[in-house]
């Protein structure tokens, strides 16, 4: 296998229903305001499924960024390891789903799991068609960013910003 990358930000979810797309969107917010070392790297995991694992087994670790559907307050962000965020995962509704835990734990078979760490944001909408986010979701991309800096810097990454014209 080639050499891992240090770190993976994996932005998960389904931007085709409103909030639910919120890790997609803000990998791709972030990605245009950081520029990255070369062995970290920013992705938009949107809903591919089994087709992350080669991406999940070719990093050292992995920083999910998701929404999470639990009764809190819309925009309420939380930190979880894997373990901890197993508690909070629903149980399948059909063998033929493929749940992100489905592919961190084909990941796990191939011992080629890496650290996994997840900040996810409670969505005020999601399940209907749209491809826009409610405000609330855009307003915490700043909260977001925050969080996932501190944990870059856990790893002595600083990512530098970009300057926009």
């Amino acid at each position: 296998m080639s050499e891992k990358n240090f770190i993976t930000i994996l932005g998960v979810g389904n931007i085709l229903l409103k909030d639910e797309g919120f890790g997609v969107h803000f990998a791709r917010w972030f990605s245009e305001r950081y520029q990255l070392p070369k062995d970290v790297q920013a992705i938009d995991g949107g809903t591919r499924g089994y087709a992350l694992l080669d991406i999940i087994c070719s990093c050292e670790h992995l920083i999910v960024i998701d929404v999470i559907k639990t009764k809190d307050t819309p925009g309420s962000i939380y930190r979880f390891d894997k373990e901890e965020m197993r508690i909070h995962m629903p149980a399948p509704t059909s063998a033929h789903e493929v749940e992100f835990f489905d592919v961190l734990f084909q990941a796990d078979l191939l011992d080629e799991s890496p650290d996994v760490i997840f900040l996810c944001i409670v969505p005020k909408d999601y399940g209907d068609m749209d491809l826009k986010m409610n405000s609330i979701m855009q307003e915490k991309f700043s909260t977001m960013e925050s969080l996932l800096l501190k944990e870059l810097a856990h790893y002595k990454i600083v990512p530098k910003r970009i300057e926009h014209a």
